[in-house]
């Protein structure tokens, strides 16, 4: 927050928009969770673990989180107290870091997945490394959030500062300032946004390059198999859905990559510079970088679930009261799985 107030039409802008923000991830991510525990088939899918846990921490940013930020942007003031503030600002630290380690791990489990043999994704992706892994989800963003926040580490060098902009005189009002010095800034930024990135660049790289590469091989195969006379037939039905399959992969990883490094990258760039520029980043700019991360939590569902074929049919079954029309069709009815693809010799099922 900032003291640079908001005329009445941008508060009544922010607050249409803001209440959408809320309402899309409240409901998607309830969605989510709700379309897991209820669909056995989804339940059965590793990856889906960590969908479930990273639709509840961006449940909670909506519900602990944006609507806060979004009483003290409108009201122009905080009410609640200097106690609630550091509160309220370390759940925001924990939840959007856990949020984000969480897209970390999906990456990692869809690169083991996708790229390594069945037996090396079996072995790296036990119930009990599984566990783990989302448990440090949850346990590493409280070193860098309620642990250094509630001793005050952030602030050490600059509480004049700080104290100098929960106050503004000139209209009595009081914020829920939260600063932090060049220690800090590089340490949080570092471990919740820097090393995830890469770890995810990475992972989707590989991932984008085998499903291309898997593609060029089928039409390959396609063209070395065609008939040299006259008569054409039609080509495998079977290669050609995987390598629209393969295709579609690749393109949803570059969708994801975009709208994660389009949501948070401004904010963590501006959160190490400011430090460095002696807190010259205007307010309003950090507003709108701090609710661009916000809306993320609102389109993970979108991205991680509702590109999901499985997901969709679970979505509509919920939402359409149990309608038969989309139930899963009868194994025995199917004679090709429409969603598997062979990768290094071996058979997977690309979700």
């Amino acid at each position: 927050s900032s003291s640079e107030g908001f005329s009445v039409a941008e508060k009544i802008v922010l607050l249409t928009f803001i209440s959408a923000v809320i309402l899309m991830a409240i409901l998607g991510n309830l969605l989510v969770m709700v379309a897991v525990c209820r669909d056995r088939q989804l339940r059965k899918i590793k990856t889906n673990y960590f969908i479930v846990s990273l639709a509840f921490a961006d449940l909670l940013v909506s519900v602990l989180v944006m609507p806060f930020g979004a009483i003290e942007l409108v009201q122009d003031n905080w009410i609640y107290g200097e106690m609630f503030c550091l509160v309220r600002t370390s759940l925001d630290v924990l939840l959007t870091t856990a949020s984000i380690l969480h897209l970390c791990c999906i990456s990692l489990d869809r690169y083991y997945a996708i790229c390594c043999q069945p037996l090396v994704y079996r072995n790296k992706m036990t119930p009990l490394r599984i566990a783990v892994m989302l448990g440090g989800c949850w346990v590493i963003p409280t070193f860098i959030s309620f642990l250094p926040i509630m001793q005050g580490w952030n602030s050490i060098g600059i509480i004049d500062l700080i104290q100098q902009r929960q106050f503004n005189k000139a209209s009595n009002s009081t914020y829920c300032i939260f600063m932090v010095n060049k220690p800090y800034a590089i340490t949080c930024s570092v471990v919740a946004f820097y090393i995830p990135f890469l770890l995810m660049v990475l992972a989707y790289y590989r991932i984008y390059v085998t499903a291309r590469e898997h593609a060029r091989q089928i039409q390959v195969l396609q063209r070395a198999g065609a008939p040299t006379d006259s008569r054409q037939h039609p080509p495998d039905q079977h290669s050609t859905h995987r390598m629209k399959t393969e295709t579609k992969a690749a393109k949803t990883l570059c969708i994801i990559m975009g709208c994660f490094c389009l949501c948070w990258a401004p904010f963590f760039v501006t959160n190490i510079v400011d430090p460095f520029i002696n807190y010259t980043v205007p307010g309003k700019l950090w507003t709108a970088f701090l609710w661009l991360g916000y809306i993320n939590s609102g389109l993970n569902p979108f991205l991680y679930a509702f590109l999901n074929k499985s997901f969709r049919r679970a979505f509509l079954i919920i939402l359409c009261c149990g309608d038969e029309r989309y139930r899963r069709p009868s194994i025995l009815g199917q004679t090709v799985p429409c969603s598997t693809t062979t990768i290094n010799g071996s058979t997977h099922v690309l979700r």
